[in-house]
């Protein structure tokens, strides 16, 4: 059956639909993994958005379990070139488009992807709708244009409060969008995670007596957080240390006076070059995200700036003036990509273990 993404801007792409047959709203990225596309679906980062995905061959290894960033998916729509018609990998429990009509994500395949990706990097991040049907594209794109989601991080984050490990280092995880393997990381460090929902107040959290705070990524504008922000205000304040992964990273520096603002299409893909400003070498890292921290909003005398990316000179990392704090854009977990920089999470522990 054949399916349609009508973009914003007017173009249209047309392919034959996988998946759950439903028509939605979205917004269009891109993601340029060569592997990982369950670790993609599965991040809620990703939520309200319909993923392009750059590599020509998607759905070769199935569906496993044990891979996913979450226990659902996550992704609003995905657009890929090919769909593989076997899976074959000894861990896979069924294919691809099961998985897709199971958790009701529509997508289409056939898709130009090339063509589609070009657009949004000239063009930039568009919002869309993916359909069955364009006789109508006027009402089509007017629908597009008055889609705006809202509450974003209140749907991905966790709604009840819950504990796992037994290690003897305790650390407390706002979740604004987590994704497991940051949790897997801190676990295999010896540590107990106490994980708390996105608007859960400072006394909470500290509740516990935690060791260490760590501020979860998460999807959309970071300015839209108004209870988190306020929240990691106050936990600045005090004396634990705190590490910060993208969206966390983002609501630090607004709570401490920076400003952040929207990348032209983002950056998503396990292969985005980081500078660490303190040892000068460069690590090859895992990113989604759309929005960064603006250079010259951030306050010299509370941060200062750990890590660059190379492709743009974004900021990547502060560390904050006498405090145990830093925050990083990228996703020192990987998953996908490259382990380069899980180190990340073991100076987060240091600062830990020197208290």
């Amino acid at each position: 059956m054949k399916g349609y993404l009508v973009l914003e801007n007017g173009e249209i792409f047309e392919g034959e639909r996988i998946g759950y047959e439903k028509d939605t709203c979205l917004e269009v990225v891109f993601n340029t993994s060569m592997a990982g596309y369950l670790k993609v679906f599965t991040d809620p980062s990703y939520s309200s958005q319909g993923v392009v995905m750059t590599y020509p061959l998607i759905g070769n290894y199935g569906v496993i379990p044990e891979d996913m960033e979450s226990k659902k998916v996550w992704v609003s729509a995905v657009f890929i070139h090919e769909l593989a018609e076997t899976a074959s990998n000894f861990r896979k429990v069924k294919d691809l488009e099961e998985y897709l009509i199971e958790n009701e994500v529509p997508g289409l395949k056939n898709v130009n992807t090339r063509k589609l990706t070009k657009i949004l990097r000239n063009n930039g991040t568009m919002r869309g709708k993916i359909t069955s049907s364009i006789e109508n594209k006027a009402e089509i794109i007017k629908e597009i244009k008055e889609y705006k989601p809202t509450n974003l991080v209140g749907m991905v984050s966790t709604k009840r409060s819950y504990v796992t490990g037994e290690g003897d280092i305790k650390v407390s995880l706002l979740d604004f969008g987590c994704k497991e393997n940051i949790i897997r990381e801190l676990l295999k460090r010896n540590c107990t995670v106490y994980v708390y929902p996105q608007d859960t107040p400072k006394d909470k959290i500290l509740e516990c007596n935690p060791d260490g705070i760590v501020l979860s990524n998460g999807p959309g504008d970071p300015e839209d957080c108004k209870i988190g922000i306020e929240t990691v205000k106050e936990l600045y304040n005090g004396n634990i240390p705190i590490l910060g992964i993208c969206l966390g990273h983002q609501l630090m520096g607004l709570a401490t006076g920076a400003k952040t603002a929207k990348l032209k299409y983002g950056h998503r893909g396990p292969n985005h070059p980081v500078k660490d400003l303190k040892t000068d070498k460069v690590y090859i890292t895992s990113q989604n995200h759309g929005y960064y921290i603006k250079e010259d909003s951030i306050d010299s005398k509370k941060a200062e700036i750990s890590h660059i990316n190379l492709n743009d000179g974004t900021v990547e990392g502060l560390r904050y003036k006498d405090k145990d704090i830093f925050t990083v854009q990228f996703h020192p977990e990987a998953c996908p990509g490259p382990e380069d920089t899980s180190y990340i999470f073991d100076e987060f522990l240091s600062l830990i273990s020197t208290i």
